[in-house]
């Protein structure tokens, strides 16, 4: 699979300060496993895969200037000043994309340092020879505590809850989005010019996205992660040890 002929683009989450890490001087995604920033290794995937500076849009924020020393100009950077969400990052992130790019890879710089080429090869490829507008990755994993769940109803109705709307019944579900997502660019940029915020963020968060697509009966889908140890949240300091003990060890 040539990336280019495919016009995929990425973008990578990487505007959050990371306040339950105690951040001060560096954005989350800058520190440290294995010796180098989180989102490196997300970065060297998705350019070893065939993406071109162009085509990969990192989205920063807090601290930006850590990121682009680092980087310089192995990707593009788009300027996210105001943090108003994960749909808000994902958009600002599109408009410093090419214009002739049609599908987009969405990814958090924070959870995706484990990913291999062959689950987001296989993950785009899915996305394209299916049309849908978006396809969203899930990971089934044992222990989901605080996060988010994807509730597959008996009708054949998937939902994506937010952690903070998750009721006791839905926390025996283990299965979790991983909140990557391959988006149709055409259908999300229109989307979210009409994207309602989530109540109790105040924010616009990528699962509002599925929402829309079902509610307008536009073709989506939900593609569950063959390893699902790929994915790795780093948000507390057990965490940040627990994945840099994983890439010290290469047990990756």
């Amino acid at each position: 699979m040539i990336i280019n002929e495919k016009k995929i683009g990425a973008v990578i989450l990487a505007a959050g300060k990371g306040t339950r890490l105690g951040c001060v001087d560096c954005p989350k995604v800058m520190l440290e496993i294995g010796g180098r920033p989180i989102v490196s290794y997300t970065i060297d995937t998705l350019l070893a895969m065939g993406f071109k500076k162009e085509d990969v849009a990192a989205v920063v924020g807090f601290r930006k200037e850590k990121v682009e020393e680092y980087f310089g100009d192995k990707v593009t950077y788009a300027h996210q000043t105001e943090q108003e969400g994960t749909a808000h990052a994902a958009n600002v992130g599109m408009q410093a994309l090419l214009a002739e790019i049609e599908q987009v890879l969405v990814l958090g710089g924070d959870d995706s340092a484990f990913y291999t080429a062959e689950t987001l090869f296989d993950f785009i490829n899915k996305h394209i020879e299916a049309g849908v507008v978006l396809s969203l990755l899930t990971a089934e994993v044992e222990n989901p505590g605080n996060l988010g769940r994807v509730v597959r109803h008996d009708d054949g109705r998937v939902e994506v809850i937010e952690k903070e709307y998750v009721t006791e019944e839905q926390k025996k579900i283990k299965e979790i989005s991983t909140g990557t997502f391959c988006f149709d660019r055409v259908w999300f940029e229109k989307m979210y010019k009409t994207m309602p915020k989530l109540r109790k963020l105040g924010e616009y968060g990528l699962p509002t996205s599925v929402a829309i697509a079902r509610d307008n009966n536009l073709p989506h889908q939900f593609i569950k992660m063959a390893n699902p140890s790929e994915w790795f949240g780093v948000n507390t300091p057990e965490e940040l040890k627990e994945a840099n003990e994983r890439k010290v060890t290469g047990n990756s």
